[in-house]
């Protein structure tokens, strides 16, 4: 087989043609063409295109320096294109999975993740590059974890809009799915999933290795591969149709919200996922219908976690707060997500405790910028100003138990510099500490939820140009203020 030369590779191209089938495969699905969706899906996996943006994915994420089982990572441009034609469907067998356990915020048990091999990576990229057209036709609206062009942001948005007027549902239903993905049932998938039945098998069974021992893999699908949130979200996919059914149509069987009497609503985030009523009776008869559409997929409820809650008591999804105070909404950071983020911040620190403070910063601006882009829709104003004021006393011992001798002035200066306004910035030579203060608040535009990632991308792609046109303002906007507030 001829050489590629990674280098040489046209990808505006590759991405051109790709998409192309595509949204092929989105009209097909639409059109019920079944035939037609295989022939297009296999077009795609077993072309030169599909599988050089396959191994472009799987060098380009954030996992691409971890090895699985066999202990080899691409990085040179010959391991690349050598990797585009070791890519071939027939005879594929998978290697076993190298199986990790991370730590769970405030549990004790463990999470455990499955590193396929980079050539298992690659593989499932490639059929997942044919089976996520399908997967997002045949999607829930109301979902929006692991999808392309939706975020949490989404999700906390969409519930806004349910959750804030004074006519709106009262009662919640926090669903909690017990070990979700390492328990998806074998069967289900292999009769319900549109892809390459071996091929699929191969990714279900290829068993895992701990401690230089093999296990098989029995049921679920592992955390860690490139095509398991989606195996996932295609196994919940249903749970919204089931609902409508039932509580949206009236007696001449058309659906809509109109119908809606008992004002149920789902909203879905990979597993995690909660339901909205008008009271508590709706709601336990919801969670007795979902027992039943889980348990044919091999999964069940957590009975200690899926809970009961007005929203008047409030509750969390997302690392966001939702409870209503004399009858207003008010979404917020949840005290967990900041018990979380004051606990990985400190770590940081006490193992900085040599560093330098360029170093220190650095790590510091990524968890801190992170965690402010994620909250910054919310109401985070005041948790932001504390979470500042909390980091400024921990750099404040970090710097005096590095300088114990030294006086108070001498540390200020040493460490804190007047930047744009502000006396007390954290800054070095090169770099200057971020402050979440400084993080506008935002409000998330509401998604349009009939929309295809294939279909509508330019409506995705104005969406992001005028969020990001808002930001800007409002960025230019707070820091002006700033400077003019710290010129006084």
């Amino acid at each position: 087989m001829q050489k590629v030369k990674w280098k040489q590779i046209n990808w505006e191209h590759v991405e051109t043609y790709i998409n192309r089938l595509q949204i092929r495969i989105v009209k097909a699905v639409q059109e019920n063409k079944w035939r037609l969706v295989r022939r297009l899906q296999y077009l795609i996996t077993h072309s030169f295109y599909g599988k050089a943006l396959a191994v472009k994915r799987v060098i380009s994420n954030k996992g691409k320096n971890t090895p699985g089982i066999d202990g080899k990572v691409w990085k040179t441009e010959k391991e690349k294109g050598d990797a585009i034609t070791t890519l071939q469907t027939n005879g594929y067998r998978a290697s076993a999975l190298r199986r990790i356990y991370i730590e769970k915020f405030g549990k004790k048990e463990k999470r455990p993740l499955g590193i396929p091999t980079m050539k298992d990576r690659a593989m499932q990229a490639l059929q997942l590059l044919g089976l996520e057209p399908v997967a997002e036709t045949l999607a829930d609206t109301v979902s929006f974890g692991f999808r392309k062009y939706r975020s949490a942001q989404d999700a906390m948005a969409y519930g806004f809009s349910i959750l804030c007027r004074k006519d709106s549902p009262q009662w919640i239903l926090e669903g909690d799915i017990k070990g979700c993905f390492d328990n998806i049932s074998h069967k289900w998938l292999e009769e319900n999933i549109p892809m390459d039945a071996k091929i699929l098998k191969q990714f279900m069974k290829c068993g895992y290795v701990y401690d230089n021992e093999l296990y098989p893999t029995t049921d679920g699908t592992p955390q860690g591969g490139i095509i398991s949130p989606t195996l996932a979200n295609m196994t919940l996919d249903g749970m919204e149709n089931l609902i409508k059914q039932k509580y949206w149509s009236n007696t001449k069987g058309t659906i809509s919200v109109k119908n809606n009497g008992k004002k149920v609503h789902l909203i879905k985030y990979a597993d995690d996922f909660i339901v909205t009523a008008s009271d508590r009776e709706t709601l336990k008869d919801i969670k007795e219908m979902l027992k039943i559409f889980l348990g044919k997929r091999g999964l069940i409820l957590s009975e200690e976690k899926t809970k009961l809650t007005s929203i008047h008591e409030g509750f969390n999804f997302l690392g966001w707060n939702f409870r209503k105070y004399n009858g207003k909404l008010i979404i917020k950071p949840s005290n967990k997500s900041i018990r979380k983020i004051r606990k990985t911040i400190s770590e940081v620190i006490k193992e900085n405790k040599t560093s330098t403070q360029e170093n220190l910063i650095y790590q510091l601006n990524q968890i801190i910028r992170g965690w402010a882009e994620y909250h910054h829709s919310a109401c985070s104003k005041e948790t932001f100003s504390q979470i500042d004021h909390i980091i400024w006393e921990m750099l404040w011992k970090w710097a005096k138990r590095r300088h114990p001798n030294k006086c108070k002035s001498w540390i200020v200066n040493k460490y804190w510099k007047y930047h744009k306004g502000r006396k007390w910035s954290f800054k070095s030579d090169k770099n200057v500490l971020f402050y979440m203060n400084d993080m506008p608040i935002i409000r998330y535009p509401q998604l349009r939820l009939n929309t295809n990632p294939f279909l509508d991308a330019e409506y995705f792609e104005n969406r992001k140009k005028n969020r990001d046109s808002k930001r800007r303002k409002a960025m230019r906007s707070n820091k002006a203020a700033q400077i003019g507030y710290y010129a006084l």
